[in-house]
């Protein structure tokens, strides 16, 4: 058993600091291996990693295009012809969707879009919807809901 106070590195796993500046005979005197002269030779040379040399950076030679709001509703979508592996006349909620496999992760709320058919007639209650997924909703007998839940003091949900 080998004690800790005795654990040395491999051979070869570690080499010797390069003394730099310690005279001519060295093979690292005078400048030290940073050449002559320019930025390069200062001290303090460090140039961020988006530096280029004085060309105009790439951040600014791509065009900006658009806007991005600052606060953004991050809805788990989930199609209303996946609906159909419901019962007819079942409630759908979060917890259903959610156990059904059809919905991960909630994040903002659920929106129900309507790509698909919908031939069963369901209760959905889900955060938001599109408009042509309540008409194939209500076209097939069921309901289209909201929740609306109260979150830290604010009204969350609701709207198209």
């Amino acid at each position: 058993m080998k004690e800790l106070s005795r654990l040395r590195p491999n051979p070869g796993a570690t080499r010797k600091r390069k003394r730099v500046g310690r005279g001519p005979g060295s093979g690292k005197g005078k400048t030290s291996g940073r050449g002559m002269k320019g930025q390069g030779s200062r001290t303090g040379k460090g140039k961020p990693a988006w530096f280029e040399g004085g060309q105009m950076p790439l951040q600014r030679r791509v065009p900006k295009r658009g806007f991005t709001p600052l606060v953004t509703k991050e809805f788990a979508v989930v199609n209303v012809g996946a609906l159909e592996v419901f019962d007819d006349g079942a409630r759908v909620d979060t917890g259903t969707l959610q156990a059904a496999g059809l919905v991960r992760k909630i994040g903002d709320g659920i929106k129900i879009l309507g790509n698909g058919e919908l031939t069963k007639k369901l209760d959905v209650v889900v955060h938001a919807y599109s408009s042509t997924a309540r008409d194939k909703i209500t076209k097939a007998g069921g309901t289209a809901g909201l929740v609306i839940e109260k979150v830290g003091g604010a009204v969350k949900g609701g709207g198209n």
